[in-house]
């Protein structure tokens, strides 16, 4: 016991001591009169003399070490933009992968550049911005040094890239005015660079050897920047729409979003009768569980910022708000804290015989120690004169770069006064190719009754131990390229100490240098509802060329769930049939042998895209669901003539309806006006 305490004070001692002893890389940025015009060429002389910065390490495969290739970077601004010039060194430019065109889709499948700015320079929170040489951009932020990454944030920027032949070049323009700073002269920000090329496997940065691409506190640092204030405060975007569905009468409605900077570090937002008619449809899935679906948010009042809510007892879900009135929120930063704040009001639910409620959340965090937290939010709906809720405290406190905790404790009020505590401890050790934690959890017999009202809780009356493994092993011959190796523990009992579940997840994945991947896993199971059942579950799965978007994968499940055999058969084949024109099939076969319910289905599901230019588009969505007959197609053309929030949309719709039900919605038609002041 003694030698097993002392090697955990040695483990710890060694983390604390690395980290103590981890070397900021520094930058300086240079300052001009003129703006860049920004078309990917670096061809202005402001270039010739501006700062840079090189140097490139490996994330993976071979972490630690250069970069394969040769990546650098050029720094300048003004008192409007930050520019970023990048010189992408490759001696196989023709192999540059670049077909993703829409904005915020992941790029992870193409050649792309990154920036990270740490603004505030708390080493806990930045915006990223990621494009690749089609000029195609996604960008967000990353919060509780790398706890949350959410890209429902949206910046103003520029971007262009140009093929050369030495590589590619890329620059990129950010709009200081949709950046939260504090002005003033020899100001510091967190800064690092990054670049994927996929065909490699390969992820670089400019600080390294990272334990992750998130975690802010090992940023390096971009120095005396002299930042004014900026001058825009305000920005009003006002909507027009129209509908006309078949057998009902016309309609014309409007709305009005406006954005006001109180300073640079504080902001709100103020929305009435926004449109959620256009948004895209729950996409319909299999549950083979007891529990409900966690779906997510598309409406984008709600989307931006919600990065702040996430928690692992998930006290705030968006999704229980239906349509609204309008809303307000507020977010700022100032003095160690940060807060933000939300409040909507709904219109009557008919359907689901609710009236109009207020829903209100106010959340707040404060900076602890070198890149940690402490936060506490409250969540409220408050109908027919009465509230529900629920309000709790967490934090995540970064003793290393590699060793956390996590904690939270939580209550629910309202019809329910007892039995209404949660709580959870996980302490967790995270490296670039290694994940372990433990976590003990405790949800109250009565906590989900109340928080469901506002919040998302699969199930309370549980006192729970999970724990989970995960390595990845970089192989790099006999033709493999990784390994991955997976596997979790979770039991739970109720309060009354009966033991109501365990489940053994195992999971096996390669990764081969011809482009084919294969991936095993393998789940045992026991639940007690109103009798004891044992499920199991085997799968194997069959990827190609997974690691770029143009990929095709199927897998084939089968096993025993809830006193029911089942087989279940998914294919996904995404493919650019030109540069602008992407598709995607998803099949989804379920068969339950006996089948009491008629519970065994088809799903299928298709997306199409054609970008005739990045802001001049058509989009299609179609899905059909065999088991409960719903048959739901969506096609959206969009103009942006004021990326991002200045556009004109032409929407088509016929069967929308909620996930799982079947819809009735006729032949209808939408269109959209925005404009932005």
């Amino acid at each position: 016991m003694k030698k097993t305490e002392l090697f955990l004070m040695l483990f710890l001692l060694l983390n604390f001591f690395s980290y103590g002893q981890w070397k900021m890389k520094e930058t300086s940025a240079r300052k001009i009169d003129k703006p860049v015009i920004v078309d990917g060429f670096l061809s202005e002389p402001s270039w010739e003399k501006a700062p840079q910065a090189g140097g490139f390490i490996q994330f993976q495969p071979e972490r630690g070490s250069p970069a394969s290739l040769n990546t650098v970077v050029k720094i300048l601004y003004d008192d409007n933009f930050i520019y970023f010039g990048f010189l992408s060194y490759d001696p196989e430019p023709d192999k540059t992968a670049a077909s993703i065109t829409k904005r915020d889709a992941e790029l992870k499948s193409d050649d792309a550049v990154l920036v990270y700015l740490d603004t505030f320079h708390d080493r806990r929170t930045c915006y990223f911005f990621i494009t690749n040489l089609l000029g195609t951009q996604l960008d967000g932020r990353i919060t509780d040094n790398g706890k949350t990454r959410q890209t429902t944030w949206d910046g103003i920027w520029k971007s262009a890239g140009q093929k050369t032949d030495f590589g590619w070049s890329m620059e990129i323009a950010i709009d200081l005015s949709c950046l939260k700073y504090e002005p003033g002269e020899e100001k510091s920000w967190g800064l690092n660079f990054g670049r994927c090329v996929p065909r490699r496997l390969e992820k670089s940065f400019w600080v390294g050897p990272l334990e992750s691409p998130l975690k802010v506190s090992q940023y390096g640092v971009l120095n005396g920047l002299e930042l004014v204030k900026s001058e825009k405060k305000y920005s009003i975007i006002p909507h027009i729409i129209s509908k006309l569905e078949e057998g009902k009468k016309s309609e014309l409605e409007g709305g009005v979003d406006v954005r006001y900077a109180f300073s640079q570090m504080v902001s709100g937002n103020l929305t009435i009768n926004p449109d959620f008619a256009t948004v895209e449809a729950d996409q319909e899935k299999i549950n083979l569980t007891r529990f409900e679906l966690n779906l997510p948010e598309k409406r984008n009042f709600f989307l931006e910022g919600s990065e702040m809510y996430r928690q692992r007892i998930n006290l705030f879900y968006s999704r229980r708000i239906s349509d609204i009135y309008g809303g307000l929120k507020v977010y700022g930063k100032s003095g160690g804290f940060e807060f933000s704040g939300l409040s909507a009001q709904t219109k009557k639910d008919e359907t689901l015989g609710e009236d109009s409620a207020n829903f209100s959340v106010f959340r707040l965090k404060k900076d602890v120690m070198k890149s940690s937290n402490i936060g506490f939010l409250l969540a409220n709906k408050l109908t027919g004169g009465k509230n529900r809720g629920t309000a709790g405290f967490d934090t995540s406190l970064y003793f290393t770069d590699t060793f956390k905790f996590t904690g939270q404790l939580a209550l629910s009020y309202g019809d329910y006064d007892k039995r209404n505590i949660a709580f959870f401890l996980r302490p967790s050790y995270d490296s670039s190719t290694f994940h372990i934690h433990i976590r003990y959890g405790q949800l109250g017999e009565n906590f989900a009754d109340n928080a469901n009202e506002v919040a998302f809780v699969r199930d309370d009356n549980r006192r729970e131990l999970d724990s989970a493994i995960m390595k990845t092993f970089w192989i790099k011959k006999w033709g493999f390229e990784r390994i991955e190796y997976s596997s979790n523990y979770n039991i739970y009992w109720g309060m009354d100490r009966t033991l109501r579940s365990w489940k053994v997840d195992e999971g096996l994945e390669f990764d081969f240098k011809n482009k084919f991947s294969i991936e095993l896993n393998h789940t045992q199971e026991y639940k007690l509802f109103e009798k004891e059942f044992r499920n199991h579950r085997t799968q194997f799965e069959l990827g190609y060329n997974t690691r770029e978007w143009q990929s095709a994968e199927v897998s084939y499940s089968f096993g025993h769930n809830f006193d029911l055999d089942f087989s279940l058969v998914t294919g996904e084949i995404n493919y650019k049939l030109t540069q602008d024109f992407s598709l995607s099939y998803d099949l989804t076969r379920l068969n339950f042998e006996p089948d009491p319910e008629n519970e065994s289905t088809w799903i299928h599901i298709v997306r199409a895209t054609n970008y005739f230019t990045k802001d001049l588009f058509i989009k299609l969505f179609y899905q059909l669901n065999s088991s409960i007959d719903k048959s739901n197609i969506q096609i959206l053309f969009v103009y942006r003539f004021q990326p991002p929030f200045g556009f004109i949309q032409l929407a088509y719709q016929k069967g929308t309806a909620r996930f799982g039900e079947k819809g009735t919605q006729g032949h209808t038609v939408f269109l959209k006006l925005t404009y932005m002041f």
